[in-house]
């Protein structure tokens, strides 16, 4: 069994899975340092990737292009992220029961419209997988080349969005205003930074990230759509900000432990390792508890995070 578990195609395998999986999860942990660097708390992430995978789904199965799937998915998390501000910025409502009850309604809402649309088949619909792109030269590197290199353009993508997240926030003038809008937003206004335009801003991205992470999921990955298929990867997108200290590159370090633990426990039951499955279903998100453990008691959060700002006057 030992020789099974840790031959190379086997670690090849993994791997290349970590690094797939931790791709929705990443994007969307990205968006979320946006907002919760302006001081917003958005717990819908689950809302806005459910929704974004069931639009990514629809658009990549009626237009038979996955680009435009996943073009969809990111206008569909755009618009779950629009509503999240409206509701949070501009009224005022309490950001964890907003976004709780954006989770709720995209559960149901996606259920009721997947129905609609295709039934309850045997066999389900499915869409085109999306192609792996192979760099030259790189690719054929023994053992690196099929992790790091025989991957899909959204992959590449989102980890080239790492440094620049970087770079944005903290190098950039732009980035300078969101924190400090995190940090005291009425000393932010009082220099002139629109406060309720910059977090609209962040939110939006937010919802563009986790849009494009949705979509992924179900075009990029499973190729198909299926109830409640994020199964909580929003809730770990949450708790990879905190995991990561608000910083893209240790969030990203957070996102692959995360994934490793997730393909792992895949793996382990594809070469079947005799131990109970439920045991290697809780393996990545025991993984993230117990991160989340020693780590976020240390974590420093935005002054200002989850408080809604009134204008003076």
């Amino acid at each position: 069994m030992l020789e099974t578990v840790f031959n190379r195609l086997f670690l090849v395998t993994f791997l290349a899975s970590t690094i797939r999986m931790a791709t929705p999860i990443l994007l969307a942990a990205l968006g979320e340092i946006y907002t919760e660097k302006s001081g917003v708390l958005n717990i819908s992430l689950e809302a806005q990737m459910l929704t974004a995978a069931l639009a990514g789904f629809i658009g990549a199965y009626y237009t038979q292009n996955n680009w435009l799937g996943l073009l969809l998915g990111m206008l569909a998390g755009i618009l779950i992220s629009l509503l999240f501000a409206l509701l949070t910025v501009s009224l005022r409502a309490d950001q964890i029961v907003v976004g709780i009850t954006l989770n709720l309604f995209a559960l149901g809402l996606t259920t009721f419209i997947y129905r609609v649309l295709f039934g309850v088949a045997v066999i389900p619909p499915h869409v085109e997988p999306m192609v792996e792109v192979h760099i030259p030269v790189l690719s054929d590197l023994p053992v690196i080349g099929p992790v790091l290199f025989q991957q899909k353009a959204v992959v590449y993508l989102t980890f080239l969005l790492v440094p620049i997240a970087h770079w944005f926030l903290f190098r950039t003038t732009i980035g300078l205003k969101i924190r400090s809008v995190g940090e005291y937003p009425l000393a932010a206004e009082t220099v002139g930074i629109n406060v309720t335009r910059t977090r609209y801003l962040c939110i939006l991205l937010s919802g563009l990230g986790t849009g494009l992470g949705g979509a992924f999921l179900s075009v990029g990955q499973l190729a198909r759509f299926t109830d409640n298929m994020t199964a909580g990867r929003g809730f770990i997108a949450l708790a990879i900000v905190i995991f990561g200290q608000w910083k893209p590159y240790r969030a990203a370090l957070a996102a692959l432990i995360f994934a490793a633990a997730d393909a792992l426990q895949l793996s382990l039951q594809a070469v079947g390792v005799q131990i109970p499955s439920q045991f290697l279903l809780m393996l990545p998100y025991g993984v993230t508890v117990l991160a989340m453990i020693f780590v976020a008691r240390r974590a420093t959060a935005p002054a200002a995070l989850a408080q809604p700002y009134v204008k003076e006057g």
